[in-house]
């Protein structure tokens, strides 16, 4: 119960604020409700920082500065990162691509369209209030079972969405289907696993496989077929499909957004 109370109160919370801050600023003038909408719907998407992140790892890189590469990964991946070889530190960057276009892009610039920035917002700290404590391990088994659960809820249409618009943009949608069909359902994760197998599918590579986590090996799910190595090129072109991904679901918004308006 108190973890359904917390839910509610910070998402609750953060809509309310949002809404209240928007409306006051609009009241005074629209421009300054503009502006200040754009900075908050601006600090929901987070197309920018993951192609920063993944860049962050990537320099050391190719500079064969593996120390400062896994120092880097650490600060954006959960996975322990101080013995990971090359193939296995690009595969964590491009899961890490895969998995967040759902949430850190998609899905925030979804409900953007749908409500503006209070309902962004409110998909954010839902968003954040799962990956801080909803976990199924202790201590947070307990607290965080609904945060979890309600992200899955709210991430679930963005993430076919995702599926959709990569599967589409990498010229075999059906390919890219089908894959997902076979290995996505495989993941835990109602979304994650969709998102990352259609990223796998799209590139010709395979992703998921030994993980481990504070200590502890984690085997996840093989997604896709291994037909190409992993390289930085793969991470590359993963950042410009989401990119894409985004300009198509934000075009598609503002269009019929265009429609709505002009029929009233």
């Amino acid at each position: 119960m108190a973890g359904v109370g917390l839910a509610v109160a910070i998402i609750g919370g953060s809509a309310g604020l949002g809404w209240g801050l928007v409306t006051f600023a609009y009241g005074l003038n629209y421009w300054l409700g503009w502006s200040i909408e754009s900075i908050l719907l601006a600090s929901c998407l987070a197309t920018r920082s993951l192609r920063d992140a993944a860049i962050a790892v990537l320099i050391p890189l190719q500079q064969n500065d593996l120390d400062r590469a896994r120092a880097e990964l650490s600060l954006y991946v959960g996975r322990d990162s101080a013995h990971l070889d090359p193939p296995e530190i690009l595969r964590a960057v491009l899961e890490t691509v895969a998995e967040n276009t759902t949430d850190g892009a998609i899905a925030p610039l979804f409900f953007a369209l749908l409500g503006g920035a209070p309902l962004a917002l409110a998909y954010k700290a839902a968003s954040t209030l799962d990956s801080t404590i909803g976990y199924k391990a202790p201590p947070y088994t307990d607290l965080g079972w609904f945060s979890a659960k309600l992200e899955d809820v709210l991430s679930w249409l963005p993430c076919r969405y995702t599926v959709l618009s990569i599967a589409i943009l990498s010229g075999h949608p059906h390919r890219v289907w089908r894959l997902c069909c076979r290995d996505a359902p495989k993941d835990d994760s109602p979304n994650s696993g969709w998102s990352e197998c259609a990223f796998a599918a799209a590139l010709d590579v395979q992703l998921g496989g030994i993980n481990t986590y504070k200590g502890v090996v984690r085997s996840k799910p093989l997604l896709g077929e291994p037909e190409q190595p992993i390289t930085t090129r793969s991470i590359t072109q993963a950042i410009q499909l989401m990119r894409l991904s985004f300009i198509s679901l934000l075009s598609i918004g503002c269009t019929l957004i265009f429609w709505a308006k002009s029929w009233n």
